[in-house]
């Protein structure tokens, strides 16, 4: 995979499909490295006639780790001082990847905080996206989009100590946000969880990322701005990120479109691939209108 040394960083990114097709970047949620995104949906987007670019953010994966342990106790209380970085500091990173791989403005695609790093990036480098969708994601606005008590247990566990406890954990708390509508494969998430870990195991730079998400700012004026077609999916089962953050997003982007998916929660089932991603087709195509 290439490296991209920008803002002072590496950033490991990967690509798929045709250069020469309209570029479509997917940003990744909290603590999820590239290989989050099945490989299968990713062929799905690029025979679809996108160049994709996805890439590990900063402090997950192979892209670099910072140093910093947050206080979540402040975090918690608006006291943000303890973060490393903010996710305007991710879409930096985003921006600066587009410019790497010479590429002057694509289609962005986010989930959770990547969804949040999508927001970030359209509101602070208007001119690098073409069209914007936000998936299972929130403004930044705690009145919203706030976690199930399950779910935030789930979020928050102590660190695993081992590669088994790891797996392990990685499979539950999967379970706990998966979606009620569609099956949950046991055996494919604990696979994706072992490959995650040999990859790269780091909790570290997981919980520095939920401290950039607890230590930035509310995004909502931001989002009243944005001119580019921008496209809200959302699970109305999510229990992480529940759906008033999805219903908040749309709300404040003029002209946004807003598709609420009953069963879905907090991930991506294979059962609903082809809807999403004719939904993101359909934005695209407003980009050239």
């Amino acid at each position: 995979m290439p490296t991209a040394h920008v803002n002072g960083i590496a950033i490991e990114f990967e690509t798929s499909g045709d250069p020469a097709d309209p570029p479509l970047l997917m940003v990744m949620g909290l603590g999820g490295q590239l290989i989050a995104w099945p490989q299968a949906f990713v062929e799905a987007l690029a025979a679809r006639g996108f160049f994709v670019i996805r890439y590990d953010n900063r402090d997950v994966g192979l892209s670099t780790k910072f140093d910093g342990t947050p206080d979540f106790g402040a975090l918690f209380t608006g006291d943000g001082s303890s973060a490393s970085y903010r996710i305007e500091d991710m879409a930096d990173d985003a921006s600066a990847l587009l410019a790497h791989v010479g590429i002057e403005a694509a289609h962005v695609m986010g989930v959770s905080m990547g969804g949040m790093i999508t927001q970030a990036l359209v509101i602070n480098h208007p001119e690098r996206v073409l069209t914007a969708c936000s998936i299972m994601s929130t403004t930044g606005d705690r009145a919203v989009g706030a976690p199930t008590a399950e779910a935030a247990t789930a979020l928050l566990r102590p660190p695993a100590t081992s590669r088994d406890g790891a797996v392990a954990a990685s499979v539950e708390g999967s379970k706990v946000i998966s979606s009620p509508g569609f099956p949950f494969d046991a055996e494919m998430m604990t696979r994706r969880a072992e490959t995650a870990y040999d990859r790269n195991f780091c909790p570290e730079g997981t919980a520095r990322q939920l401290a950039a998400i607890l230590a930035s700012p509310d995004r909502t004026e931001g989002l009243r701005r944005v001119e580019v077609p921008f496209l809200v999916i959302h699970g109305e089962a999510d229990p992480l990120v529940t759906v008033s953050g999805g219903k908040a997003t749309a709300a404040a982007v003029p002209g946004s479109k807003l598709i609420l998916i009953p069963g879905m929660g907090h991930d991506l089932p294979e059962g609903l691939w082809d809807q999403i991603i004719d939904a993101v087709v359909a934005n695209t195509e407003l980009a050239a209108v």
